[in-house]
């Protein structure tokens, strides 16, 4: 009699998690920021971070890369408990982050910026061209167009934030966070960030992904993690969840409209140009009416931004002509913009829109110092009145007035940018990209600021590189390609597909 011998299937290997952290806990004074945060992170998975703006995202990415140390709780890597007591302690063992504000320098070329810290060297002195020819290779290899020759500040804020990624991915990197990336890429920029991105999960590498645009958490990642006010409401596979039920936890309520919007009747026309030309735009003929939103469509570089900061006097016009309530007017400066009743509400918040250095107070209270003023001598209860009203009817969350706005979250940031101009009574607001690295909340509630604005007789100006945003949001689209007003559209007359098609001109 024969015996038989079964062979049992071998285990499989169990993948243990490259990060893991313990009850992480960080305080800074009264405020909880992170409360006792339990969570891992496994080799070679995309795993997302949603959450409102203040619910403690950025502390995380601070406290993982060595900026911020934890006030309690602990962090294993690999299995031991590391400290992450310095940045340099969280690039030596592969943490990286590309910040949502590009944080190089933007007087250096690409290729120097690529390899900082890292100089190549002959006899002391730096090997410029060899660097270049290196960078270049870095490059072509991940697929970002771009010249590695080129000086930082001379390239858009998408291609910059390509040119951190870039480095961030070749320095040995084990994991490597990414927040919010793609607020200023073009679609044509992004997908070739998300290609990095699976190329960089392939070969192990761990992602951290951050991002308000839900979409894009489904498009890449594997499990998703949701933070409200500082806890971890929960972690689950993306396949068995859905955009609805991250946006319940994050916010713990639901939001019927994202894109928020009001029917509001049109009044007269405020502001009219016709054949404007500047530098980056030719011949542009548009109208802007009371309670309407006129909105401006394109890619990157498409000279949308140039053309409005034409308008508000930041640029010299080339030709044609500006109309305000129907007389040609001739806006020499940025002040003079002002005085006539235009605000813009920059691109870039940090470059363009704050004094990171200064209080919230100060901040929301630049453009009507001249009314909180008494003689030479501001008027300090004016001043402090004037500023907390518009604290609470933007709703910033702040420790205080004083308090300095980098201390704030992105969205709060944003808040502050646009509660600046509340008080002074422009007829027209300028918003380029004024939701970039805010969440689905304080979109909602920067959306019901423009429909106050609308109510009350302003025209506005909306520039977003986001189509959905743009398309829900405009009463009159205009498509902007290569510095030139290439379509126009009222309502819904065309869809999202075409109006894409136009700005790319295929």
């Amino acid at each position: 009699m024969s015996t038989m011998t079964l062979e049992r299937p071998a285990a499989q290997a169990v993948v243990a998690p490259l990060l893991v952290l313990q009850k992480l806990d960080k305080r800074f004074g009264a405020t909880h920021a992170l409360k006792s945060v339990d969570l891992d992170f496994m080799p070679g998975e995309i795993h997302a971070i949603v959450g409102e703006n203040g619910a403690g995202k950025s502390t995380l990415i601070k406290t993982l890369t060595g900026v911020h140390q934890r006030s309690s709780g602990e962090i294993l890597w690999e299995g031991r408990s590391v400290a992450l007591a310095s940045p340099h302690e969280a690039i030596g063992l592969g943490i990286n982050a590309v910040h949502q504000e590009v944080v190089l320098c933007p007087h250096l070329s690409v290729a120097a910026n690529l390899f900082l810290g890292d100089e190549s060297t002959r006899f002391g002195l730096l090997r410029h061209r060899a660097m270049v020819r290196a960078g270049q290779k870095i490059l072509d290899d991940i697929g970002f167009a771009i010249q590695a020759g080129a000086t930082l500040s001379s390239l858009t804020i998408g291609q910059q934030q390509l040119v951190a990624t870039a480095r961030a991915s070749t320095r040995g990197t084990r994991f490597l966070i990414f927040d919010e990336p793609t607020g200023y890429l073009t679609r044509q920029e992004a997908a070739q960030l998300f290609a990095l991105i699976r190329r960089l999960k392939a070969e192990g590498v761990t992602i951290v992904y951050i991002s308000h645009r839900l979409e894009e958490v489904f498009e890449l990642a594997d499990r998703v993690s949701i933070l409200r006010d500082g806890a971890l409401v929960s972690t689950s596979k993306v396949s068995e969840t859905n955009e609805g039920a991250l946006i319940k936890g994050m916010i713990n309520r639901s939001v019927d409209q994202i894109h928020y919007k009001e029917t509001i009747p049109f009044g007269p026309e405020i502001l009219r140009t016709q054949g404007l030309s500047g530098p980056g735009f030719t011949d542009v003929s548009l109208a802007v009416r009371a309670g309407e939103v006129v909105g401006l469509y394109g890619l990157i570089g498409a000279g949308r931004s140039e053309f409005v900061q034409t308008v508000f006097g930041r640029f010299a016009k080339s030709g044609g002509s500006v109309f305000w309530n129907g007389t040609e007017i001739t806006i020499r400066n940025e002040a003079d913009a002002i005085r006539r009743g235009i605000a813009l509400v920059p691109e870039s918040r940090r470059d363009q829109g704050l004094c990171l250095n200064l209080g919230v107070g100060l901040n929301i209270n630049l453009p009507v110092f001249d009314r909180l003023t008494r003689g030479i001598l501001l008027h300090p209860t004016a001043e402090r009145s004037a500023a907390d009203k518009q604290i609470r009817d933007v709703q910033v969350k702040t420790a205080s007035r004083e308090a300095h706005v980098s201390s704030l979250s992105g969205g709060n940031q944003q808040k502050v940018v646009v509660g600046k101009w509340l008080n002074h009574g422009a007829k027209l607001f300028i918003f380029d990209e004024p939701t970039v690295g805010v969440d689905v909340g304080t979109k909602v509630e920067i959306y019901k600021i423009f429909a106050r604005l609308l109510k009350d007789g302003a025209g506005i100006i909306l520039i977003s590189s986001y189509l959905p945003e743009v398309y829900d949001l405009s009463d009159t689209l205009h498509v902007f390609r290569r510095g030139q007003l290439v379509a126009s559209h009222v309502g819904r007359e065309a869809d999202q597909e075409s109006i894409l098609t136009e700005a790319i001109g295929v």
